[in-house]
């Protein structure tokens, strides 16, 4: 009996942690903080090399050919759709957030701190100048 219940609760646990760290990957749409119109469809994914990422998959709007002008090396004139801007994230099981990675701001070409976890059905990225997040701000993404 201790061993069915034992096989009973890790299952729940791993079944427990795989639902919350689902409630951080997909599609998720983006929205400017400055005009708040929806701006783009954000995929965040988990990569062979166990770390996490996201991509912009589709810009709602302007330009869909719109390119990364600002961005330094490799990104440098990279078209938007398509560009990694969330690298290298690792999961944080007690947090449930991703952190410890890079966000990109394509508007700026600049790289920040970030973590990304769930709140109240959406999404909060954090981006900032600090490691510890003192210093930056928060977007709000909607699950597409």
């Amino acid at each position: 009996m201790k061993k069915i219940m034992s096989v009973v609760i890790a299952l729940w646990m791993t079944m427990n942690g795989y639902a919350q760290l689902n409630s951080i990957l997909g599609d998720w749409k983006t929205v400017d903080d400055k005009t708040g119109e929806n701006f783009s469809i954000v995929s965040i994914y988990k990569s062979s090399d166990g770390l996490y990422y996201g991509k912009i998959a589709k810009m709602l709007v302007g330009d869909p050919d719109l390119r990364c002008e600002q961005c330094k090396d490799a990104d440098h004139n990279k078209p938007l759709e398509g560009l990694v801007i969330i690298r290298g994230m690792q999961y944080n099981k007690e947090k449930n957030q991703l952190e410890g990675g890079k966000v990109l701001d394509p508007e700026s070409g600049k790289f920040y701190y970030g973590k990304i976890y769930p709140k109240d059905g959406k999404l909060v990225l954090r981006g900032s100048l600090d490691r510890r997040g003192f210093l930056g701000r928060n977007q709000t993404w909607i699950r597409k």
